[in-house]
């Protein structure tokens, strides 16, 4: 699929004229509750949809039905995302009224690092072949470590990344405000808070790479690539804030992601082979199986041993 510069610049400037509007209404840095997380929640998937329909009439069904598989993959990768915030929230104990704009720099930065990304995986697959069993394996070790290994994880706060920064910049171990700098005795020093980006960004990076890695399987497009990944991070923010508070309840859904990924990986190198790659009805079909299976069986387990959300 060859997309004119106007296609790039059209995306790239409703997706800058939906940040800035995010930013506008929450610039006074008020805590997020459920229901306008929830109204939040729908503004975003519908645009994602709606993009998605946009393609069907520009380019197709067949391309719009190969950037609604990655985007469905996308956005269920993203709920793990939301499991790593609340961890780094809840250990830096970020105020709620910060967590927005915390979570508004860090978007920012995953949109810049997984372009980043997708045109340097989309030119590696492209020249090496080879690179797709590369990326495949990967995936597959990803999938494994994700269902057997999903507890192993280590504290944000002894992130690489997060302690160079704190050796580094010199930093104060408290928060002033909406501020990521401050003065303390007469110096300019970074607060808690730019600590606590960093974390998310740092942590972000490594998700980056699993899930580029995954949408790769489904299409090299890097417009369609990074389309689907900015729709379906741009409602990462109000994903967190609806299920801060039922994290408890998706306690299988790891499996179902895990299962995604190595499915992506699998997909990815038959890629290679006389087979080719997977028909999208397929791939659509098993992604959203997967991720109904997953729910379900977490929502049925929690509430056999009276799991609730809390109140």
């Amino acid at each position: 699929m060859s997309v004119d510069w106007w296609a790039w610049a059209a995306v790239l400037l409703a997706v800058a004229a939906m940040l800035a509007v995010d930013l506008l209404l929450h610039r006074d840095n008020h805590v997020i509750g459920f229901r306008e997380a929830a109204v939040w929640s729908g503004v975003w998937i519908a645009a994602g949809l709606a993009f998605g329909a946009i393609l069907w009439w520009w380019q197709g069904g067949q391309v719009a039905g190969t950037y609604y598989a990655g985007y469905l993959i996308e956005k269920a990768l993203s709920v793990d995302n939301v499991f790593v915030f609340a961890l780094i929230f809840t250990t830096f104990a970020v105020p709620a009224e910060l967590q927005h704009k915390v979570l508004f720099w860090g978007v920012i930065g995953a949109l810049a690092f997984r372009l980043v990304f997708i045109f340097l995986g989309v030119e590696l697959l492209e020249t090496f072949f080879w690179t797709a069993y590369l990326f495949g394996a990967f995936l597959i070790y990803t999938g494994y470590k994700m269902a057997f290994r999903h507890d192993q994880q280590s504290p944000p706060d002894r992130n690489p990344v997060v302690r160079l920064v704190r050796r580094v910049v010199p930093t104060d171990p408290r928060y002033h405000g909406a501020r990521f700098f401050a003065r303390v005795d007469g110096k300019r020093v970074a607060t808690l808070l730019l600590v606590v980006l960093i974390a998310v960004e740092a942590t972000d990076l490594i998700f980056a790479i699993d899930s580029v890695a995954a949408i790769l399987a489904i299409t090299t497009s890097t417009f369609i690539v990074w389309t689907a990944n900015a729709f379906a991070i741009l409602g990462l923010r109000s994903l967190y804030f609806c299920l801060a508070g039922l994290l408890r309840r998706f306690v299988h859904l790891h499996y179902g992601l895990a299962v995604l990924l190595a499915f992506a990986g699998v997909k990815l190198i038959l890629s290679e082979t006389p087979m080719g790659k997977l028909p999208i009805p397929i791939t659509l079909g098993v992604i959203v199986a997967t991720l109904a299976t997953s729910i379900v069986w977490s929502l049925l387990a929690t509430r056999a041993t009276g799991v609730n959300e809390p109140s």
